[in-house]
């Protein structure tokens, strides 16, 4: 499905509130390349006061379904089925992490992406491949 790149830019920044919540910001919204960005406020650290990993996992989840999401056709939905995340380095309190999702597979009933968490030093923090099943509309 081709879309318009201003349909595109107002399907990426209609987030979820878990999204705001985090205050993630979407900088790039492309059906191959999403890239979003977020502080590390107090609210997402670990007692180690780096990003807590599950606001990590929350970032990338975010992203893969927006990632599908911009390539779904009328009525289609998209939900989590696997996610698998690796982490490389903490990302510190008060840092800059950028998660840059790419798509492995988009196919018409999977897709599967890649999103790269960097830090604002550039280094690589987390790779994170995550699987979303196509929801097909139900019938009326």
């Amino acid at each position: 499905m081709t879309r318009s790149p201003a349909d595109l830019a107002r399907v990426a920044q209609a987030q979820p509130p878990f999204a705001r919540l985090l205050g993630l910001r979407v900088l790039v919204a492309e059906p191959d390349r999403v890239v979003a960005e977020m502080e590390v406020t107090e609210a997402l650290t670990n007692r180690n006061g780096t990003l807590h990993g599950g606001a990590v996992m929350g970032l990338a989840d975010n992203m893969g379904g927006t990632a599908t999401f911009l390539n779904l056709g009328p009525g289609q939905g998209t939900v989590t089925v696997e996610s698998k995340t690796n982490f490389l380095r903490t990302v510190p309190l008060g840092d800059i992490a950028t998660a840059e999702t790419t798509p492995l597979h988009r196919g018409r009933s999977t897709m599967i992406w890649q999103t790269r968490l960097t830090r604002g030093d550039g280094k690589l923090a987390a790779v994170v491949i995550q699987t979303q099943m196509v929801l097909e509309p139900k019938p009326g």
